[in-house]
């Protein structure tokens, strides 16, 4: 009795592990269920916090970050224009045997794109609408562009070595037959550490990219967590259960950091934006300590 006494004694009196890394534990295990994996990167002191961090999710739409910035060295090997005409068409060959298939309107976030079908569209405006609106309309043509193959090997060079880009989006063939673009929260930071140091190309691509994605119309989870009019540079994705945001979020008075969240297993969408956008709080609280 004398020993268990002294035992509990001792935890009640231990420290509370209440570092960065704990909160976000913490707030992770309020939602039942949720798988999360997360990156932070503090670009200035380099300070990291790794949860998950090399578990596998499906890449929704960040897989369209390695696109642009594949597309960018395209246009730096002058391969491509940004202003050159792209004939849109909705009709794209499948993963598994080229079969044909097109891109669902109604489950695209961007109608805008369907009525330029059988137009020449810009690469630049492809480029536009597949990062601020998520086009998948403009996706798919522009992966038809870049080749996802190329994507891909220039995503692992630059430090995303478990990413993998292997198709277009709402392939179903390929979705059935479980060829799907995959990625980790320490793929997408190496990612976005690469485009904010510039190391993903030119310094005027980076910037360009960076520009892009400082337009992101949809802003309900990393940016939801940081004070309104902090610029965050990011991309939304979102699949049945799944929600990420990878972004680059810039401080008043202080240099850039990275974060990436990605969520499974959440069924209602409000609950994996709020935990998100809570992570996202307590991250900016930790890098901005002091600060204010």
């Amino acid at each position: 009795m004398i020993l268990h006494f002294a035992l509990l004694s001792l935890l009640l009196a231990a420290p509370r592990d209440d570092s960065l890394r704990a909160r976000l534990e913490a707030r992770i295990a309020q939602v039942p269920g949720a798988v999360v994996g997360l990156s932070f990167r503090d670009l200035e002191t380099r300070d990291s916090v790794d949860i998950n961090a090399d578990t596998s999710f499906h890449a929704a739409s960040t897989m369209k970050v390695p696109v642009m910035i594949e597309l960018f060295r395209m246009v730096e090997r002058k391969e491509l224009s940004l202003d050159q005409g792209i004939l849109l068409v909705n009709q794209f060959g499948s993963l598994v045997d080229g079969s044909p298939f097109s891109v669902d309107a109604g489950d695209d976030s961007d109608s805008l794109m369907y009525t330029k079908v059988d137009q020449r569209v810009p690469v630049r405006e492809l480029l536009e609408r597949m990062i601020v609106r998520s086009s998948n309309l403009a996706t798919n043509a522009l992966i038809a562009i870049v080749g996802a193959e190329r994507a891909n090997a220039t995503a692992h060079q630059l430090g995303a070595t478990h990413i993998r880009v292997l198709r277009g989006v709402e392939d179903g063939k390929a979705f059935q037959a479980g060829m799907n673009n995959t990625t980790t929260s320490r793929d997408l930071a190496a990612l976005m550490s690469a485009i904010e140091q510039h190391r993903a190309a030119s310094p005027s691509s980076c910037d360009q990219m960076k520009a892009i994605l400082l337009r992101q119309e949809f802003n309900g989870e990393i940016p939801a967590g940081v004070p309104a009019g902090t610029p965050v540079a990011h991309k939304t994705g979102s699949i049945t259960a799944h929600l990420h945001d990878a972004a680059i979020v810039y401080p008043k008075g202080r240099p850039p950091y990275v974060l990436v969240v990605l969520t499974r297993g959440i069924p209602d969408e409000k609950v994996a934006r709020a935990l998100i956008a809570d992570l996202s709080r307590l991250v900016y609280q930790e890098a901005t300590a002091g600060r204010r």
